[in-house]
Formats: C-alpha cells, structure tokens, sequence
C-alpha cells in the first residue's frame, strides 16, 4: 500500500529510485513490490518507469459496492454541516412520508435533531416536497386524492391545489426552501439525490433558524452546497454496480 500510494495525479509515473525514495523502502523491497504490482495487473512498467493501471479502482469498488445509501451520503454530509454549521439529513420516500436515513447534527446545538428512523408527513418538509415532486404528475395527483395532509403549524399546506402547484415549482427550479411548516421557526432547504440510473432515490436536506437568515442568502449560499453535496452523494452510487 505504502508503493502504491506514492502515485497521484502530480507524479503518474515514477522511477524505482523514486519510488523507493517516496515509500521509505529499499530499492531491492521497493523492486520486488513493483515487479508483483505488475504481474497482479496493478501497475504497468514502460521500460524504466512505473505507473498505476485502471485495475486499482477495484479497491474503490468494493467499498462502495458495500456500503448502503446512508453509509454513503454521510461523510458528505458530515462535510456540508461543518461547512454551514446547520444540522443536514438525507431521507427517502415511503408513501406519503419521508424516513430519515441519515443525519448530522448542527454543532451550534440549534436544539434542532430528528433521529434516523423517524417518519413525518411528506407535504410538511423540504425533503418530502422535493421527493413529491419527482412523482409524475398524474401518478403524484391520483395519490394525493386521498391522502390526508395534517397541519404540523398554521403554514403548514392544507391545499392539495396549493401543494401541486408548489411541486410543480419544485419541479421547475429544483430545490425548495420551506419555512415554519414543520416546525414554527424552522427553515428546511432540500435537493433531490438521484441513483445511478438517474431517478431521484432521496432529498438531501439543511436544517436552520429562519431567524439566522433570509430566503435570497439561503438560495445564494446554502443551495449551491447542498447541490454539491449532492452531486457528490450521486456520483459515489453511480460506482454501486446496479442489480440485476
């Protein structure tokens, strides 16, 4: 691992010399180490120089293709929290509500934390609207005929005319930034997180006082991150090999 390490994208391809040098080994250990990367197909030597292959994604590969959804999406969103300093989850979609599977909680200690496993009304949350949205819209309009949507708080919406037209927004813009409706001072602002055959799996999500600050800095700062962060999320389950 120590030989193999010493490769990156400033030095691709190196001498036995430096690669000794670089792995603190001898250049007779250093050797024998190269030689066995090669035959393993890891490596690739052109004449006096030594270079990875495509084959060490292997290493990668089996990671991901072992971890779940959550596993997954948490280190990036261990990294947008200390980034935005706010509470950041993931949930999926399970009828009308939306699951949390993953979470991390602010380190302001907000007060706000909502433990993974908890389920609430989909309508009432940034992540359940983003996740509703993903529905066709005659699939999304037949189920919501008979759904019940409950009122968390008074802004909560109560109007199924009212909610599709805001999910057609959602739609339109891609993401939403919801104030009060779960809780009474609580803005949640949510991202879809798409599979690697490009449906929307989960809603990735930021959690933050509506006090601390407005809708345009929210949409300027917090939008663009959560948008990273998942494009990350995405990007590390297009390496989950699909079942079959």
């Amino acid at each position: 691992m120590a030989v193999l390490r010493v490769f990156s994208a400033e030095q691709p391809e190196l001498t036995l010399t430096e690669v000794a040098r670089a792995s603190g080994l001898d250049r007779a250990g250093a050797r024998r180490i190269l030689l066995a990367l090669v035959e393993l197909g890891y490596v690739r030597q052109d004449q006096r120089r030594f270079a990875l292959t495509s084959q060490v994604l292997e290493f990668g590969h089996a990671y991901l293709s072992s971890r779940s959804l959550p596993q997954i999406a948490e280190p990036h969103l261990r990294r947008l929290t200390a980034e935005v300093r706010e509470m950041t989850a993931l949930a999926v979609l399970e009828d009308t509500e939306i699951r949390y599977v993953a979470q991390v909680p602010s380190p302001k200690l907000l007060g706000v934390e909502i433990p993974v496993g908890t389920r609430l009304p989909a309508h009432a949350t940034s992540m359940g609207k983003v996740l509703l949205a993903a529905i066709a819209p005659e699939r999304l309009e037949a189920g919501l005929r008979s759904a019940e949507l409950p009122a968390l708080t008074r802004h909560t919406v109560r109007s199924r005319t009212e909610l599709l037209a805001e999910l057609a927004e959602i739609r339109r813009q891609g993401y939403v930034i919801a104030d009060d409706e779960l809780e009474e001072g609580l803005r949640g602002v949510a991202v879809p997180v798409h599979d690697a055959d490009g449906r929307v799996c989960a809603a990735a999500n930021v959690s933050l006082d509506v006090r601390s600050s407005t809708e345009e800095g929210v949409r300027r700062e917090i939008v663009p991150l959560l948008a990273q962060t998942a494009a990350r999320i995405e990007a590390d389950l297009k390496l989950k090999p699909r079942r079959r």
